[in-house]
């Protein structure tokens, strides 16, 4: 039966309730921006998941506070219940570890307390594998890992490159122009389309569904209300599932013919194929996407490093996993804790939450010396936690690196500079940290 004929099934219900459901992240948002600096803020007070600490980039002081005074920080909200902020690089990486203790199988973000009555009406389809945990979460991410396996970065290097010197020798010298949606977005969208077989003259609706995923409806927002949220949400749902049945009957080697065909996949309910969709659309969307832009932002902010990039192009091995350290695309992940335990010194209660805040632990200064810099000459760069650890380690890293190597590679072949021309905007979001428009002027060699 196609998703399409179905009338209010499991799917359209999760997805009509999500209109009654007002997230902590919203309700956060809905307190305004009036953001006091961190030192002026009892230690109790201090709660990270403020969007608008991301959005104004005044996150890290809030950070430096949490990790010199309380690591594993308690919060508690309605709409969430209780929470820790995990915000040391050794503590994450215990949390990580530990997937029977720290469970993904509850959610990614923060949310709802497990066990907690959720408002009427309110239910959420079955979880993508990265909110499970092994076995099941195993087998499945087995399904797609093919796409990003060594040999197929392999064959998709050329076509990186093409569409990469496409849209760079297509830029405007002496203009300025936004970089994020004319460069990060176009590459990774297209990037995206191939990866799905996604008709090519669509692929920025790719971009509109990935964007509104973690979206906080506001006015004049990306979303205006959860109403319009879920339409869109359901409008994604409708045109996968008219490529779920064509590559049923006629497979690929793209994501979508790998989880119609996969054994741990192929009978999985609609809610759930979605979820893990929708996944792997941000996966490849938002973090890549802003990490291109950050790292021109990143060099921008620290000329000297630009400097050393251009004397010595051999640097922009390690400029790769310095940036994505630098930037962090996504701040934290949530895991619940399975049962009693303690972290830090601090008593964790069965079904609290626990926010791996990688953004936090990329800037521990007893792992990384002069951690707010970005260094492209650091040694030991390639300890960050962007991708996670543990189980859970992000299958498109390499995907990831080799897109930004490449378009680094080919930026320093035709420009002197890029040169950011004022503060770019950035995303409402404490958990994805991006950029939604960063102006540039370049100049050719």
């Amino acid at each position: 039966m196609k998703w399409t004929q179905m009338s209010e099934t499991a799917t359209e219900r999760s997805l009509r309730s999500q209109a009654e459901y007002r997230s902590p992240e919203q309700e956060q948002a809905e307190k305004g921006a009036g953001i006091r600096p961190a030192q002026d803020l009892p230690l109790e007070d201090i709660n990270p998941v403020n969007p608008h600490l991301f959005r104004e980039n005044r996150w890290q002081g809030y950070f430096e506070r949490l990790r010199r005074e309380d690591p594993v920080h308690f919060n508690e909200i309605d709409t969430a219940g209780r929470y820790w902020s995990v915000t040391k690089y050794d503590d994450i990486k215990t949390v990580s570890s530990d997937w029977k203790t720290s469970s993904s199988a509850y959610g990614m973000t923060l949310g709802f307390r497990v066990g907690a009555e959720l408002p009427a009406g309110v239910q959420f389809g079955t979880p993508p594998f990265i909110a499970q945990d092994p076995p099941r979460q195993t087998e499945q991410r087995k399904t797609v890992r093919p796409a990003v396996a060594p040999r197929n970065l392999v064959k998709l290097e050329p076509v990186i490159r093409e569409r990469t010197t496409r849209v760079l020798d297509s830029l405007p010298e002496g203009e300025t122009f936004d970089w994020v949606d004319t460069v990060s977005i176009e590459l990774t969208t297209m990037m995206l389309a191939t990866l799905f077989d996604f008709p090519f003259e669509d692929r920025r609706k790719l971009t509109r569904w990935s964007d509104i995923v973690f979206a906080i409806p506001q006015p004049g927002g990306l979303v205006e209300s959860q109403v319009q949220k879920r339409e869109e949400m359901m409008e994604c749902l409708e045109y996968f599932s008219g490529l779920w049945e064509e590559r049923r009957k006629q497979p690929g080697q793209d994501l979508v013919s790998m989880l119609v065909h996969g054994d741990a996949t192929k009978d999985m309910a609609p809610a759930e194929q979605l979820g893990n969709i929708l996944l792997l659309i941000v996966g490849g969307n938002d973090t890549t996407r802003n990490t291109m832009s950050g790292s021109v932002y990143a060099l921008n902010q620290f000329p000297e490093q630009y400097d050393k990039l251009v004397a010595d192009p051999g640097l922009l091995e390690n400029l790769v996993p310095e940036v994505i350290r630098w930037q962090t695309p996504l701040s934290y992940m949530r895991r619940t804790a399975t049962r009693d335990c303690e972290l830090g010194g601090k008593q964790i209660r069965k079904h609290d939450q626990l926010l791996m805040w990688y953004v936090s632990a990329n800037r521990d200064e007893e792992v990384f010396e002069n951690a707010n810099a970005l260094d492209i000459e650091r040694d030991n760069a390639a300890r960050h936690l962007s991708f996670g650890y543990g189980v859970h380690f992000c299958m498109g890293s390499r995907l990831a690196e080799l897109q930004l190597r490449v378009l680094w590679e080919e930026i320093l072949q035709r420009f002197e500079r890029i040169e950011v021309q004022e503060e770019p905007s950035r995303t409402l979001s404490s958990f994805i940290k991006g950029y939604t428009c960063l102006p540039v002027k370049i100049t050719r060699k």
